[in-house]
């Protein structure tokens, strides 16, 4: 047997809504290994989300908050002749996917004083809505390429 990774190969669909997406916003939610933990506050929030939402299926405000999130475009910083320029460049799907997941997680980290499970659900309704801490740093990230189209010739 090979050594287990973090590989997309190795991701199976989690066990409510069989959905590959999910699986992994659990395995990134885990702390120290605890998967039924991260399992119960992910399942938990879908609730409460099911809950504020009646019309829309809750795993599909979770996809769609999500998606939400995801940066189009990003500033990478680049070397030029001694000058360091905030270069746009596009960002590539699995990436997008990976900076989305990161920042709900850390807005989710941030919030004090609730259970994580509604914390949770707050945030991936915010983000649902196009609204939420998340929801602003991908603004912000955009805001950055925007303001440097100037050097996107350097990509």
């Amino acid at each position: 047997m090979g050594k287990i990774t973090a590989s997309k190969k190795q991701l199976k669909p989690d066990p409510v809504h069989g959905s590959l997406l999910a699986s992994k916003f659990i395995n990134c939610l885990m702390w120290d290994g605890k998967k039924t933990a991260a399992q119960k506050i992910f399942y938990d929030a879908l609730d409460i989300l099911a809950e504020k939402v009646a019309d829309v299926p809750s795993i599909e405000v979770f996809t769609t908050a999500l998606e939400n999130v995801k940066p189009a475009i990003e500033v990478r910083s680049k070397r030029v002749g001694g000058a360091s320029y905030q270069v746009p460049m596009p960002v590539r799907a699995n990436r997008a996917q990976s900076l989305s997941i990161r920042w709900i997680l850390a807005a989710v980290r941030d919030k004090k004083g609730q259970p994580s499970a509604q914390k949770l659900a707050a945030e991936l309704l915010a983000a649902y809505n196009k609204e939420g801490v998340a929801f602003t740093k991908r603004e912000n990230v955009h805001k950055m390429a925007e303001a440097n189209k100037a050097f996107a010739h350097f990509a």
